[in-house]
């Protein structure tokens, strides 16, 4: 095959692809569904604590933890997802990442709190990223595979889950100090 025909094949399948996940979300995923309004609750309730709980004092630094456990999070996701490794079943919108609501809002909202929390009481940091990344593997994964909102294939487990949110929440620790630490050199 030559080269453009690749491209032409790939833009029809890609186009063939977006039409499917557009029409399987008007049919199961819509605002009409409560899916729907779990994955909204999930995208948009975590935002709603933030505002009322980050520290002012300390937002810079606390949203760069958070986004940064954000970005790192979608990335994983995008290829868990292209390799069907973890599958989001029902999604906010279908041209938006299907995960939006837990890489954009609940795990990076629940890790920038745990880590303000951790750093204001000077608390092990270490150990709770271990309970709460336990918590949201093998607690809130196990709710959402019941409820069909999350499949794994191709042997993805909870575990692996697990370990993959704790490297992202200290691989986001440790960059997030060295960030401080220029900082600090820097002032």
């Amino acid at each position: 095959m030559e080269f453009n025909e690749y491209w032409d094949q790939i833009y029809e399948k890609s186009h063939e692809m977006d039409m499917l996940i557009t029409s399987y979300w008007q049919e199961y995923s819509h605002m009409g569904t409560w899916q729907f309004w779990v994955v909204t609750l999930l995208l948009v309730g975590p935002l709603i604590l933030l505002c009322f709980t980050v520290d002012r004092k300390r937002i810079f630094e606390l949203f760069f933890f958070g986004y940064t456990v954000h970005i790192l999070w979608s990335y994983m996701v995008i290829f868990l997802q292209n390799h069907s490794f973890l599958i989001h079943k029902y999604f906010f919108n279908p041209y938006l990442p299907f995960a939006l609501n837990m890489t954009a809002s609940a795990l990076p909202v629940a890790f920038l709190l745990l880590y303000q929390y951790c750093t204001n009481h000077k608390k092990n940091f270490y150990l709770y990223t271990i309970i709460l990344s336990a918590v949201f593997a093998f607690g809130f994964a196990t709710i959402e595979e019941m409820l069909g909102l999350l499949e794994f294939n191709k042997g993805m487990n909870k575990f692996y889950l697990f370990l993959i949110d704790l490297v992202i929440v200290f691989i986001t620790y440790w960059f997030t100090k060295w960030v401080l630490k220029i900082r600090r050199r820097a002032s």
